[in-house]
């Protein structure tokens, strides 16, 4: 029984079904969870958009004229299809492989049992993936139309008025104060600390970032922690520490979000939650019931789809073959879609040396890059970090354009003792960007005498 239908649930549900096991799914809202509804999938559809129009500032160089703008209502029910498309297609699925979709809101009655609105289901294992929900300060609080998380934004048609501030500090301010001023909203944006300090990315890609967007008159002013807001017919007037007040037609709250186990009663099944509300699981994904798994925002704080979608094919492994696949979250690659697009897997500099490794590390700019230069898109690097002694593969970062698709090339190896080393075996296109990958790894073993790791032969290549 798979309790949730987001994209762990989702992933659990169908590979479970294709091992050939007996499998329903409880959803209480709309089926795809709140990445295809309200999240990932709709602001993916928003960002390509804002992508296209922050191109067409250079459109004129190319010899193409006429510049785009951007028209969020319209935006929205186009996403709006695309994600409905996209449901649907989930639903048909999930049918042809016989998995049984139970639609309401389901609890645990025991640990045997749950009880989705009144009939009660039997299951020999449990995996849920019942997500988080949009946190909103106590001080602050959600007005229809005036003061909405992404949830509401998606789920609605945008506010009215073209002065926004988007408030917070972490990937959802990031993303959507760079997506809202392409579509031509002058944005506000107002955060404690530095966009992304806690995200494990470097000061360099950090950095890179904020000039990029500062190119599109996007800023963030920190330790601007909004103390109070009060709406009224004219917009929304934000209270801010130094006293300051600023007037806007509508705030977006990128303010965290919490895990959602409230309606599910985890305690009934003696299911066990830490002191934030997460379900605590081991590395098996399993909770303090053996038979109860636990994946993505429900019980991993890094509250990404990414994540969900890994820990739900590691939970069915361990439900066909108990505690034979064990997670690992840091070969989970991360993505900030911004101006500049940031993705990482596994440790950076500093995580390295917080292990007792020294750094090597392997650095190239897409500023030379031919594939970059020809788009007109040469901002950004790619970094590769290893252990200094042994070669080994410690991390990847990458900023730029595509950042999100290349890190995969680095996660396929990842974890690989000799993934470097693969990595430099393999063909690559011309010209691409994903040379850079090669060329970093060929920088970081002539620099760091890593020659005999990197370019001894590998079996099979």
């Amino acid at each position: 029984m798979v309790i949730g239908s987001g994209p762990g649930g989702y992933r659990a549900a169908v590979l479970a079904a294709l091992r050939g096991l007996k499998v329903a799914i409880v959803e209480k809202d709309a089926w795809g969870g709140c990445c295809l509804n309200r999240g990932c999938v709709p602001k993916k559809d928003w960002y390509h958009s804002a992508r296209l129009i922050a191109a067409s500032g250079g459109f004129g160089r190319r010899g193409i004229r006429g510049e785009l703008s951007g028209d969020l209502a319209r935006a929205w029910r186009h996403q709006h299809d695309v994600v409905a498309a996209i449901r649907a297609s989930y639903q048909d699925y999930l049918k042809r492989l016989g998995v049984v979709l139970c639609s309401g809101t389901a609890r645990f009655v025991d640990a045997a049992t749950l009880a989705v609105d009144g009939a009660q289901i039997a299951a020999t294992n449990f995996i849920v993936a019942t997500g988080a929900a949009p946190c909103v300060p106590p001080n602050l609080q959600r007005i229809a139309q005036r003061v909405v998380t992404t949830d509401d934004l998606f789920a609605a048609s945008p506010p009215a008025g073209k002065r926004v501030a988007v408030i917070g500090s972490g990937v959802v301010a990031t993303e959507f104060s760079f997506i809202l001023a392409m579509f031509g909203l002058e944005v506000v944006w107002l955060s404690q600390h530095e966009p992304l300090a806690s995200r494990g990315y470097s000061a360099t890609a950090r950095k890179m970032l904020q000039a990029r967007l500062a190119d599109f008159g996007v800023r963030a002013r920190t330790a601007s922690r909004v103390r109070s807001l009060q709406a009224d017919e004219n917009g929304v007037r934000l209270e801010l520490p130094d006293g300051t007040q600023e007037r806007v037609d509508w705030v977006l709250l990128g303010t965290g979000r919490l895990p959602h186990t409230a309606s599910l009663h985890p305690a009934q099944a003696g299911v066990a939650l830490d002191a934030r509300g997460f379900v605590i699981v081991n590395r098996f994904q399993q909770t303090s019931q053996p038979h109860v798994y636990a994946i993505g925002d429900v019980a991993n704080p890094a509250m990404t789809s990414n994540h969900a979608l890994a820990e739900a094919a590691v939970a069915v492994a361990n439900v066909i073959a108990p505690q034979t696949r064990a997670s690992d979250p840091g070969a989970v690659p991360e993505v900030v879609y911004s101006a500049l697009e940031l993705a990482r897997i596994g440790l950076g500099e500093e995580g390295a040396e917080a292990l007792g490794c020294e750094p090597a590390t392997g650095f190239t700019a897409f500023e030379t890059n031919p594939a970059a230069l020809v788009e007109d898109d040469a901002a950004g690097f790619v970094r590769v970090v290893a252990d200094a002694d042994t070669g080994k593969l410690l991390g990847a970062e990458i900023a730029g354009s595509a950042a999100g698709e290349l890190i995969h090339l680095a996660g396929i190896e990842f974890g690989n003792p000799d993934a470097l080393a693969r990595l430099a075996a393999l063909p690559y296109n011309h010209p691409a960007r994903a040379e850079e990958i090669l060329n970093a790894i060929e920088t970081l073993a002539a620099r760091w005498g890593l020659e005999r790791q990197v370019f001894t032969s590998v079996r099979g290549r």
